[in-house]
């Protein structure tokens, strides 16, 4: 091994860790070794001439003593607080998070990543910390969707740390995330729909047209509201009700105050003129309301739905969550735009409307054969 080519105080070092007699002139790359803006000691090979390596070195220390004081003690601190730590103050910084978002991360994070990391100081992170986690779950046979919301989660946290300089390098550069392939989803016939409808509750029938003609969630569907009707065929979602605390709460992946717009069928339109001509509305007009509680949770919905669907003879796996699959289903068979559909149905990007509904769209490569046929 040729010893470290020493360069400037501070400035770190190169070297070729091979063993070639005339290492000048052999391929096997360059090493170099450095501390970055907190302290900690790196290295990283791959430079093909001694130039490109103590370029590299150069860009490294210019950054380093252009970081003011400040900025570099912050990050050292970054760096050296432990995950469990770190994981609590990004979760407070997370303040677009609904209540049930934040539930949801905490018991990931308290059952799959902190019994296994809470200890371990941010800036030791690295890929193979990372694999070794993947392998853990493997070894304690959790499920390939936990695993992903694990791996999804810690990777939100760590990579919140790089960017804000407590580690320098991208640890999940090159793992291969644990692969969730989801159940097919179960998309309730029109038959069946209007036959749930037929033996449901009047509160349930405006639930089911909400999910099924609109695309809400079922939070979403609990704050059902004559004003949100903002035009004859549009229908604004401004709200949910979180299903556990049955309190009013910000949209899923929007800030306060934030909405989106869905189209309201007729029949959703007449479905909330007629319950509210026969039942009425509170004094801000929401709907739905228990005779214990001025909204619907899920346990309301669960119990429901479930007698619905079994005076409906339904016996198969159909939740009250597939009407939202309907109205997708219902969307896209019509040819409306997919970027449309995720639009309206509030998913945070496109990606995940065509991981879902992907095969739902019309288009095929055969049938694109044909139309471009009728081109040529």
């Amino acid at each position: 091994m040729q010893l470290p080519t020493q360069l400037p105080r501070g400035m770190g070092s190169f070297l070729k860790s091979c063993t070639c007699v005339r290492q000048n002139r052999c391929r096997h790359p360059y090493v170099i070794r450095y501390r970055d803006a907190t302290g900690r000691q790196r290295e990283e090979t791959g430079y093909s001439t001694q130039q490109s390596a103590l370029d590299r070195l150069t860009k490294v220390y210019e950054e380093k003593r252009s970081t003011p004081r400040a900025t570099a003690d912050l990050k050292r601190e970054i760096g050296q607080q432990r995950l469990g730590a770190y994981a609590s103050s990004w979760l407070a910084r997370q303040r677009h998070y609904a209540p049930g978002s934040i539930r949801s991360v905490k018991q990931v994070l308290h059952g799959q990543v902190l019994p296994v990391l809470e200890s371990r100081r941010v800036n030791t992170f690295t890929s193979t910390v990372v694999e070794d986690f993947i392998m853990s779950m493997e070894e304690r046979s959790v499920g390939l969707a936990a695993q992903q919301n694990a791996f999804d989660t810690l990777k939100k946290i760590v990579l919140d740390a790089h960017r804000r300089g407590g580690l320098p390098q991208n640890p999940f550069e090159g793992v291969v995330p644990p692969e969730y392939v989801p159940r097919k989803i179960t998309i309730p016939t029109l038959d069946e729909v209007h036959s749930i409808k037929a033996v449901a509750s009047d509160e349930l029938r405006v639930i089911i047209d909400l999910m099924s003609g609109c695309g809400l969630r079922n939070g979403e569907a609990f704050a059902a509201n004559t004003d949100r009707m903002v035009s004859d065929d549009v229908y604004r979602v401004t709200e949910q009700i979180e299903g556990k605390t049955r309190q009013q709460a910000r949209l899923k992946h929007r800030k306060a105050g934030e909405f989106r717009e869905t189209p309201m069928p007729r029949t959703v339109r007449k479905s909330l003129l007629r319950f509210m001509n026969e039942k009425g509305t509170d004094d801000d007009g929401y709907l739905l309301r228990t005779q214990r509680s001025a909204h619907w949770a899920h346990t309301t919905l669960g119990y429901q739905w479930s007698a619905a669907k079994k005076r409906a003879g339904i016996t198969h796996r159909l939740t009250a969550y597939s009407l939202r699959h309907f109205f997708a289903s219902n969307c896209l068979a019509n040819g409306i735009p997919i970027t449309d559909v995720a639009d309206w149905m509030g998913h945070k990007n496109i990606n995940m409307t065509f991981r879902i509904y992907r095969h739902l769209m019309p288009a095929s490569i055969g049938r694109a054969a044909k139309v471009l046929n009728q081109g040529l």
